[in-house]
C-alpha cells in the first residue's frame, strides 16, 4: 500500500530543491541534501503521525559541560528544531519533529531553513565544538 504522506514529503523536498540521495519507501525514509545550504545526508523519516528530521552535526570524544551549555543556550535562538544527542550521547544532531497529517510545504520549508540558517550562522562554533 502506498503511503501518501511519504509521497507528499518527497514531492515537497523536490519542490524545495533538495536532492534525494536515497529513499526507502518500505521504511518511509529519505536521505537528502542541498549542499549550497550546508545540508548533507539529512535524514527524514515519516513515522505517522509525525515526520522526524535529523541532521548529524559532529561527535564528542568526551562529555563536555561547556559544549552542552553552549548548545542548550543556542537552542533558545533556533526557530524550528533543536540540538540533541543520539542514544549513546556522543553524537550531536539537529532534530525536529512535525505533524505529518496537516503538513504543508511552508512548514517543512521553515524547519529546513532553520537548519540552513543554523549551519551558516553557527558553523565556526560547531567546528570548534567538534574538536573538543
Amino acid at each position: 500500500m502506498e503511503n501518501t504522506n511519504f509521497i507528499k514529503v518527497g514531492e515537497y523536498l523536490l519542490d524545495l530543491g533538495f536532492a534525494i540521495v536515497n529513499q526507502d519507501a518500505e521504511a518511509e525514509v529519505y536521505i537528502v541534501q542541498k549542499e549550497e545550504d550546508g545540508i548533507v545526508n539529512l535524514f527524514i523519516g515519516v513515522a505517522d503521525p509525525i515526520i522526524i528530521i535529523e541532521q548529524y552535526l559532529f561527535s564528542l570524544d568526551a562529555d563536555s559541560p561547556e559544549v552542552f551549555k553552549n548548545l542548550l543556550m543556542k537552542n533558545r535562538d533556533i526557530i524550528h528544531g533543536a540540538f540533541s544527542l543520539d542514544e549513546e550521547g556522543n553524537k550531536v544532531i539537529f532534530r525536529d519533529t512535525l505533524q505529518v497529517e496537516n503538513l504543508d510545504l511552508n512548514e517543512l520549508e521553515g524547519t529546513l531553513n532553520s537548519l540552513s540558517l543554523l549551519l551558516n550562522e553557527y558553523s565556526d562554533e560547531l567546528i570548534a565544538f567538534s574538536k573538543k
